[in-house]
């Protein structure tokens, strides 16, 4: 096998993050008395939040200030009077109790045999914990290393040092990373010169500066060799 670890994105690469988002987003908004939020609020939302990530990812704003800012923001857009802080916690605890895990993916992980297999997600500790534990997932992966933990995130070259250091890894060319995001997981990739492999279900075109070594539309790809496995 040409790869000694495997290292996965979470969200929308293992886990369906729409689906989770959804559900969390709309029984926070319901148990603070606004049983319409998902549609009312959702899309200003998304708005907000993706704004927010790109921040996060250019070093703009630390994981922490996002938690509540994206909220602050919401709630100004549209004059709610809610506490910013206490939804943002409300939020993380109810997407800690979603799981969706997308097809394939358990049968892909079961075909990497013996390999290493770590997560390295640019999120919340307590949120990717509580999914991947409370999952078919939980007992895959040597490591769950989120960008909170690490104190950087995807793409900054820092998180893969601490992965290969909290690891015990020295050989780049024996690592490939696995994720849906052109931005962070396939740049941050290319940043510190380890091969990658872009899960690409919905085939978007790569108008970006990352270079994906790999592109897998499906998980069946993935575990009949199609990225030299």
């Amino acid at each position: 096998m040409k790869y000694d670890l495997f290292l996965f994105d979470l969200d929308d690469t293992l886990m369906d993050f729409s689906a989770c988002e959804k559900n969390a987003f709309s029984l926070s908004f319901e148990s603070n008395g606004y049983p319409n939020g998902l549609s009312d609020f959702r899309e200003s939302y998304r708005a907000v939040s993706n704004v927010l990530w790109d921040d996060l990812e250019h070093g703009r704003i630390t994981l922490g200030e996002l938690k509540t800012e994206r909220f602050k923001r919401l709630f100004e857009l549209h004059s709610l009077d809610i506490d910013a802080e206490v939804f943002g916690q409300t939020y993380l605890d109810y997407l800690g109790k979603e799981i969706h895990v997308i097809d394939g993916v358990e049968e892909m992980l079961e075909s990497l045999g013996d390999s290493r297999l770590a997560i390295l997600t640019n999120g919340f500790k307590e949120v990717q914990d509580a999914r991947i534990n409370g999952s078919p997932l939980k007992n895959s992966f040597e490591a769950i290393i989120t960008s909170e933990e690490a104190g950087s995130q995807k793409p900054h070259p820092d998180i893969f040092e601490y992965v290969f250091k909290k690891l015990g890894v020295t050989d780049k060319s024996r690592v490939l990373m696995i994720g849906d995001s052109l931005s962070s997981d396939i740049l941050g990739g290319n940043n510190f010169g380890i091969d990658t492999c872009w899960y690409n279900p919905q085939r978007k075109e790569n108008k970006s500066a990352a270079k994906p070594t790999y592109e897998i539309h499906n998980w069946k790809e993935f575990s009949f060799g199609s990225v030299g496995v």
